[in-house]
């Protein structure tokens, strides 16, 4: 069998970074792991190839090549995978589709063969036994959870490495909190299942043989679900690994915000290298935590927490959410409050959407306020529900805070914030690779020279050089991130 591989086009989001990453001349923030995992579950004997559309162009040679195209895509990636199905179809290639966006809503989809649902481990070979005998059936699903210490390691040499800003692996799937928007337990479960500490290492020694050093992002759905095996197993031998490499890499990951109350985990996570985090504050609003489940943000002072992370060597990223049935009109002043006086640099605020087959999109069903289907895009100021909160208002508000957290003024003030909580990890290098010199030249011209409100970035520049030389690189990796951001804010 000849197997194309393919990966969707995403289009500028929050999370593409794709303004950014011009910068350092890449193309993509990380690559598709669920795919080149597939990769790794299909016969040796195969011949594989991926093409991601984010790094490279999708040929018609390429597509007559393979015996079948395996198709993977979350709901971001709806009208990349409407085209790449259609030029299929033109040219009599046949399409097994999976992964998220198709688990939750393969009924929507035309033109595709076979759908492999849910996670591949168990479905995926149901399939392969079936196209062996010569009888490949249409739908492929399972309510059944795997065990992932089985799960092969990624084929990264697939992948054209040198395109991506960073690689990603996952050491665990579910979440042990089931938030009412959220799509987490639907797919992956309540139940946190994790990678073996042996397996988890054996993964990490592969990606550092590709040569590959920098930044890597864990991809877990709640990387500290199960904070007792990390305390005592995965955290120490991550330490143990790393000391022993001269720290090739630094992780990203996403945690719920318990993570500060347990000191010890922190220490260990930050030993590790595992520093930058994505946190979901949602809201600063009580009633509307309440509302959505967010049962770790209740009862605590959201701000200190995330403080308390930032003196500890992390660097917080934030996901807030407006559109709750329980929002009061103040509700945009208090988020925009919130962020600058929290000093998250990097949040992102979106309306509240239903994805298909959570519980806030059965519940909006029952009470027939669904809209249109959810898009996947989490900064594009639309949404898939009709709100309790004026519509004119909600979108006013929302549009206000985008474009105030992300002014310069105000981005650039919570860069100065952040930089005098933080305290920097002792395993940090000072030395600068050549693509980070070069990225430094091209920031000064494009954000220095060209950009309005350059003035803020001069302030910034100023005072993290003297007053906070050893966190100077970060601040300027912020300032580009900064200018990312704010091209999306300019869409809303």
């Amino acid at each position: 069998m000849k197997i194309l591989l393919v990966y969707p086009e995403t289009p500028s989001t929050f999370w593409s970074f794709k303004d950014a990453l011009k910068f350092v001349s890449k193309k993509s923030a990380e690559p598709p792991l669920g795919l080149i995992t597939v990769a790794a579950l299909l016969p040796d004997n195969w011949d594989k190839k991926l093409i991601d559309l984010n790094v490279s162009t999708l040929h018609d040679k390429d597509i007559l090549w393979a015996d079948y195209v395996f198709l993977s895509a979350m709901n971001v990636h709806i009208n990349s995978v409407k085209d790449i199905v259609r030029r299929c179809n033109k040219m009599n290639i046949k399409i097994v589709a999976g992964g998220p966006l198709f688990t939750t809503q393969y009924q929507d989809f035309l033109g595709i063969d076979h759908f492999v649902l849910n996670e591949a481990e168990i479905t995926l070979p149901q399939f392969l036994s079936d196209l062996k005998s010569g009888a490949p059936k249409f739908l492929y699903t399972t309510d059944q959870f795997p065990d992932i210490t089985a799960t092969p390691i990624p084929r990264w040499d697939l992948l054209e490495r040198k395109k991506y800003a960073s690689l990603s692996l996952q050491y665990s799937r579910g979440c042990p909190y089931d938030c009412e928007f959220c799509s987490i337990t639907m797919l992956n479960g309540h139940r946190p299942r994790t990678k073996s500490k042996t397996q988890f290492i054996n993964e990490l020694e592969q990606l550092y043989n590709t040569g590959f050093r920098g930044s890597v992002s864990i991809v877990d759905d709640n990387f500290i679900g199960n904070k007792r095996k990390l305390k005592d197993e995965i955290l120490p031998a991550i330490i143990e690994w790393q000391k022993g490499k001269k720290y090739p890499f630094s992780f990203i990951t996403e945690v719920s915000i318990n993570l500060a109350d347990d000191d010890e985990l922190i220490k260990l996570m930050v030993d590790a290298a595992i520093v930058s985090i994505f946190v979901g504050i949602e809201t600063p609003n009580n009633e509307s935590l309440t509302e959505c489940g967010k049962s770790p943000n209740l009862r605590r002072d959201l701000v200190s927490s995330v403080k308390k992370l930032q003196k500890n060597g992390m660097i917080v990223s934030g996901g807030f959410i407006i559109g709750f049935d329980n929002d009061p009109p103040e509700i945009f002043e208090e988020q925009i409050n919130f962020i600058q006086k929290s000093g998250i640099v990097n949040a992102m605020v979106g309306l509240l959407n239903a994805p298909t087959g959570t519980h806030l999109y059965k519940r909006l069903k029952k009470e027939n306020r669904l809209l249109e289907s959810f898009n996947g895009n989490n900064m594009d100021g639309t949404t898939n529900i009709i709100p309790k909160m004026n519509y004119r208002d909600l979108m006013k508000g929302y549009a206000r805070i985008i474009h105030t957290i992300y002014s310069p003024r105000e981005y650039y003030k919570r860069i100065i914030s952040f930089l005098s909580e933080y305290n920097l990890p002792s395993w940090k290098s000072q030395m600068l690779t050549l693509t980070e010199i070069k990225a430094f030249v091209r920031l000064l011209w494009s954000i220095g020279i060209l950009e309005k409100g350059k003035k803020y970035f001069w302030q910034t520049f100023i005072i993290s050089l003297f007053k906070h030389p050893k966190k100077f690189p970060l601040a300027m990796t912020l300032s580009v991130y900064g200018y990312h951001f704010r091209r999306i804010a300019a869409t809303i």
